[in-house]
């Protein structure tokens, strides 16, 4: 499965320690993020990630677009909820793809702990199913 991580700067630290916690799980799956995210986690874990543009230079947009065309298959995404954004659009419009397309999306790390266990049981595989059925 091709699995986007996104964090925004003040939750970096924690999507790090979350990635590095999970790694046994990740490391099976396709991974992609955006810039900073991405280096952040290439260079603490040595996973391979493929890498976007940073969020507010247009990343949040490309894993969107990657969304609509069915090329993503989850989304993790810590967001700051106390802190203004300034690319606050491109994050609702993110969100708002994955709604209308059904990808399993994570906001904090409750929920994405809650996504991953249930990847690595196999209760995520109907989108795996989607694929051969496209």
């Amino acid at each position: 499965m091709r699995i986007a991580l996104i964090a925004h700067d003040r939750k970096k630290d924690d999507l790090i320690q979350f990635v590095t916690a999970y790694m046994s799980i990740l490391s099976e799956h396709d991974l992609c993020a955006t810039g900073t995210t991405g280096k952040r986690i290439i260079d603490e874990t040595s996973l391979p990630v493929f890498l976007f543009q940073s969020g507010p230079l247009g990343g949040d947009q490309q894993i969107g677009a990657m969304v609509a065309k069915n090329e993503m298959d989850m989304v993790i995404f810590f967001r700051d909820p106390l802190t203004a954004q300034p690319h606050e659009p491109d994050v609702t419009a993110l969100i708002r793809l994955c709604d209308v397309y059904q990808i399993p999306l994570a906001t904090n790390m409750g929920t994405a702990e809650v996504l991953l266990k249930g990847l690595q049981e196999g209760f995520i595989n109907w989108r795996l199913l989607e694929e051969r059925r496209s």
